[in-house]
């Protein structure tokens, strides 16, 4: 989970949504409203937040629909929805909790008591979320962690890998195979540098598009290499066949295109400030080589 919580919350009643707003921001969390099911899906395919707070009756598709199909993603199944709505009955309490939401709020409630549940849902999903949801590598507080070991240490190497063109892929295929993608990129990455036979090396996620790995010096030459090669093989089993066949063949055919870039990062005469001029520096490496 972010340092700042991210709250999304779908709500069509203006004057809730601006209230929950409101009062959730002036707890610290970093909040985005929004009043529409459909709404809702875009927002969480832009940035993915750490909560999410869903009413049931809202303009286009229901609560419970949004809910079904978060639940069908690999890299939001596992975001904690918290149902905040005016229907009471049994059947629906009993649905909302079938579709793997963490609560069952109804309206009228208590802005405190409300208060509390997110807090407890955030903390328990921030314990039990230590590997990416769609790749499974080492998530962002324990990928930091790593990083934060190399401000102080003299001696490494990290080789950052960035896929680039995923949003305009994802528009024409779906972001199942967005998804696919990033998951073979990770599982790639993984097993050179499982090859490598670094007993200390690590992989893990910068954000949703860039990986790292902390590799011996004397290796990470060789992963490089072999990492580039895997992925010019595989880049075909991307695209639906069709699709590549028909831009092997035509010149004319248009793909939305992919690319993967690797980089090399060895520790500077300075010493990087903190972690984020770290981590911007990894993902720069990248358009250096």
């Amino acid at each position: 989970m972010a340092e700042v919580p991210r709250i999304l919350i779908v709500e069509d009643q203006a004057n809730t949504a601006e209230m929950l707003t409101s009062y959730f921001r002036a707890q610290g969390y970093d909040v985005t409203s929004v009043g529409w099911g459909k709404d809702a899906l875009a927002s969480v395919e832009k940035a993915t937040p750490d909560l999410i707070i869903l009413d049931i009756r809202l303009p286009d598709i229901d609560g419970y629909e949004v809910c079904r199909r978060l639940r069908t993603q690999w890299r939001t199944r596992h975001i904690p929805v918290i149902f905040l709505t005016e229907r009471r009955g049994r059947g629906d309490k009993l649905m909302g909790l079938e579709l793997g939401a963490v609560d069952y709020i109804t309206k009228p409630f208590d802005i405190q008591e409300l208060r509390l549940r997110v807090r407890n849902a955030l903390r328990h999903s921030s314990m039990g979320r230590l590997s990416h949801p769609i790749t499974g590598l080492p998530a962002a507080s324990l990928s930091d962690e790593r990083l934060r070991e190399l401000l102080t240490c003299p001696d490494w190497v990290v080789l950052s890998v960035g896929l680039r063109g995923l949003r305009k892929f994802a528009e024409a295929y779906g972001f199942v195979a967005r998804d696919d993608v990033v998951r073979a990129v990770a599982l790639m990455l993984s097993h050179v540098v499982s090859e490598s036979r670094d007993p200390d090396a690590f992989v893990g996620h910068l954000d949703d598009t860039n990986f790292f790995a902390v590799i011996a010096p004397d290796r990470v030459k060789q992963v490089q290499q072999a990492l580039t090669v895997r992925l010019k093989e595989a880049m075909a089993f991307f695209y639906p066949c069709a699709d590549w066949e028909a831009r092997q063949a035509s010149s004319n055919a248009k793909l939305p295109h992919l690319d993967v870039t690797t980089g090399v990062l060895r520790p500077p005469a300075r010493s990087f400030s903190s972690l984020e001029d770290l981590k911007q520096a990894i993902i720069m490496a990248q358009r250096a080589d």
